[in-house]
């Protein structure tokens, strides 16, 4: 990490967080923040879901809901971005404050209730995205909607256009009852119409679902059924958590989902279950705690083929994603793979 990067991370951390990350957006659009462009190698090129990755380390949603800074993320070093969530209407979110630093557990805590422009916003600067690079978008629901199930497809058929893939977020804490959309009869009748909104696209895009952490065995076997039944062409595992357990921060208590470092092992293990529970048919993206190569090859052998970054970016700024593809690279060369793909799933029945 460059001084420059340092200090301004020192800089932000004595800001509100949110506040601080609006910041850090609009200073991605100076020249003082370095965007390295593309990062690859003949063992990170990869391909998930008929999508061409330069890298297989992407940025979560969460971080650029809007799309504002999609042009300068892009020459970031990531592998592929995803934006969002975004909603039909523009909705404010939950009450201020409701983002919190876990300085002592490099996490965050935050319940921003899908705040957001809307659709309408981000399909007009869709409409101008930077080329070259897969960018995706998280769908979400209005709190205040009659017809939450429908609100994904309604923002799939807006925006779709513009997209090489989407992903459907039923597993957010911070929307009421949202995650009751991953039960198996109200998943499997939400996914079928996103499927129907993909298919009817001039350009169908791979559809993505992610999932919480905080399921039991049976349910993370009755979404894979349901993935499998309707088509998704990949799951990300996993969203942020309820779990509070054993935090050190005077913020532990705070109301949201728990994201960073104490979720790496929880998202790690459904991860490992959802690649044994789907058998390898679907691809996997591994999100949750990753900081390092080291992780993110933990991620891999445990069954993605992909994985995705936001926290850690708070603690390790936004160099850490082409730090961590560059040393991944060097990793997979060190146990002599010549492919990232040979190591997906090697080591998944240690997290079972």
């Amino acid at each position: 990490m460059s001084l420059v990067e340092q200090l301004g991370l020192a800089a932000l951390r004595r800001l509100d967080p949110e506040r601080a990350h609006g910041l850090a957006l609009r200073a991605l659009h100076t020249p003082f923040v370095p965007l390295p462009g593309p990062v690859t190698s003949s063992r990170l090129a990869s391909e998930i879901a008929g999508l061409a990755l330069p890298n297989p380390v992407g940025l979560a949603a969460g971080f650029d809901k809007n799309g504002t800074a999609m042009h300068p993320l892009a020459r970031a070093g990531f592998g592929f971005i995803e934006l969002g969530a975004i909603t039909p209407r523009p909705q404010p979110g939950n009450p201020r404050p409701r983002l919190f630093r876990l300085t002592e557990d490099r996490a965050a805590i935050n319940r921003f209730g899908f705040n957001n422009e809307g659709m309408e916003a981000m399909a007009a600067r869709l409409a101008t995205r930077p080329q070259g690079l897969a960018i995706g978008l998280n769908l979400g629901a209005n709190k205040d909607s009659a017809d939450r199930a429908s609100d994904f497809a309604t923002v799939l058929s807006r925006c779709g256009a513009h997209l090489d893939f989407a992903t459907v977020n039923v597993s957010s804490p911070n929307t009421e009852r949202l995650r009751d959309l991953q039960g198996a009869d109200a998943l499997t009748a939400l996914l079928n119409g996103v499927m129907a909104a993909r298919n009817a696209l001039a350009r169908p895009i791979p559809v993505f679902l992610k999932i919480a952490p905080d399921l039991d065995a049976q349910e993370i076997a009755d979404i894979a059924l349901v993935a499998r039944t309707t088509g998704i062409d990949a799951i990300i595992a996993t969203n942020t958590t309820l779990d509070r357990a054993d935090l050190q921060s005077p913020h532990a208590g705070e109301q949201g989902g728990l994201s960073g470092a104490p979720l790496f092992e929880r998202s790690t293990r459904v991860l490992a279950a959802l690649s044994k529970a789907t058998e390898g048919s679907i691809p996997l993206i591994g999100v949750g705690g990753i900081a390092s190569a080291e992780q993110a090859f933990a991620k891999i052998t445990a069954g993605a083929s992909a994985v995705q970054l936001y926290t850690a970016l708070v603690y390790g700024g936004l160099s850490l994603a082409a730090r961590i593809a560059r040393d991944l690279d060097t990793l997979l060369a060190s146990k002599g793979y010549t492919h990232i793909s040979q190591a997906t799933g090697t080591n998944r029945e240690a997290w079972l």
